[in-house]
């Protein structure tokens, strides 16, 4: 069972991240104080409930890809959310020297 305060604090990372910039899992983990705890971003992610304002399609994988499989509902709906803000996906994957958030 995770922990409820490391839910939160990863929570609240996701949420500060602007529009219009990325953030990846680990670096998640290591803003919220949880170096090492990429996958608890992912699985704390994957519980959101629905209707939930956190902005999940912010956050995609080191190499700078979705998590999602491409061509998913789920792919598909991130890639049309970041686009509305104006990052764009080119050979299958996001600038992170470009959209990366490093507050």
């Amino acid at each position: 069972m995770p922990n409820p305060e490391h839910q939160t604090r990863i929570l609240q990372t996701i949420a500060a991240i602007p529009h219009g910039k990325l953030c990846t899992y680990g670096k998640i983990a290591e803003l919220a104080g949880l170096p090492r705890h990429a996958r608890l971003v992912g699985a704390t992610l994957k519980n959101l409930p629905a209707g939930s304002k956190i902005p999940w399609h912010r956050v995609i994988n080191s190499q700078g890809r979705s998590s999602f499989p491409e061509g998913s509902d789920a792919f598909n709906k991130q890639q049309q959310r970041l686009e509305a803000e104006g990052v764009i996906l080119s050979g299958g994957k996001y600038n992170l020297r470009h959209y990366l958030w490093t507050p």
